[in-house]
């Protein structure tokens, strides 16, 4: 895998990584994320394209997921089943909702920053579900 090849190409391993995207992007980002040992991942707008299939694993990376509520690409109902679907398998997920369409804005950039911040100063145990 690509990403795997990462660590050997840049000298940044993945367990220092956050993997990101927007809608479709988020989507794969979701989808292949939680099978790495990465130190997080974020959603913009994004869903699960089908339900995760893993391995036991002792430890899941954190994942923020910001979702518009006017969203009509990736609905807000989708962005919830991902965040459900998550939650379940034992994944820290902090969950944002913003008055917003499909679209990255100010405050959702801030919310990334937070979390990126949050994540590589206390690791997986900073993150809560609320900011």
């Amino acid at each position: 895998m690509w990403l795997k090849s990462l660590q050997d190409t840049t000298g940044i391993p993945l367990e220092s990584t956050i993997l990101s995207g927007f809608s479709q992007g988020a989507a794969m980002a979701l989808d292949v994320g939680l099978m790495l040992p990465l130190a997080g991942l974020v959603s913009l707008s994004g869903y699960l394209p089908s339900k995760p299939k893993l391995t036991a694993r002792k430890s899941f990376p954190p994942v923020l997921m910001e979702q518009g509520r006017k969203d009509q690409i990736v609905t807000l109902v989708e962005a919830q089943e991902a965040r459900d679907s998550f939650i379940a398998l034992g994944v820290k997920v902090r969950y944002l909702e913003f008055d917003i369409g499909h679209e990255i804005k100010p405050e959702t950039v801030a919310g990334m920053r937070r979390f990126v911040v949050d994540v590589f100063r206390g690791g997986e145990s900073a993150i809560s579900p609320k900011m």
